[in-house]
């Protein structure tokens, strides 16, 4: 077993959203991003693996394919890895995405930025 803390891994910067890799097993890893008010994460697509979402704490924009839905606190979001995900942080108090990738694409997706 291995336990860590959402605690460690709610860090944020003014200048750009952070990541904090929780877990990189196998083809899967579990992170957290952090937003401050009005950062985002661009449009991508996690081809080959399935992303599951639960927002912490805060509020923002979840945009599948364009579609924008707004999000809150406890919220669970499934996307298809080749459905276009995005997120923006549009309140006013910081928000913490929980997420996991089944499968990670390549290396790169299991990185701290």
């Amino acid at each position: 077993m291995e336990k860590k803390s959402f605690a460690q891994s709610i860090e944020y910067n003014e200048k750009q959203f952070t990541k904090r890799i929780l877990f990189n097993k196998g083809e899967s890893t579990v992170f957290v991003l952090n937003f401050m008010p009005g950062q985002e994460l661009p449009a991508h697509k996690h081809s080959g693996t399935d992303v599951y979402l639960l927002v912490l704490q805060g509020k923002g924009t979840l945009f599948i394919n364009g579609d924008p839905s707004e999000v809150t606190a406890k919220d669970v979001i499934h996307a298809s890895g080749e459905e276009e995900f995005a997120f923006q942080n549009n309140g006013d108090e910081p928000a913490s995405l929980y997420v996991m990738l089944s499968k990670i694409p390549n290396e790169r997706y299991a990185q701290d930025i």
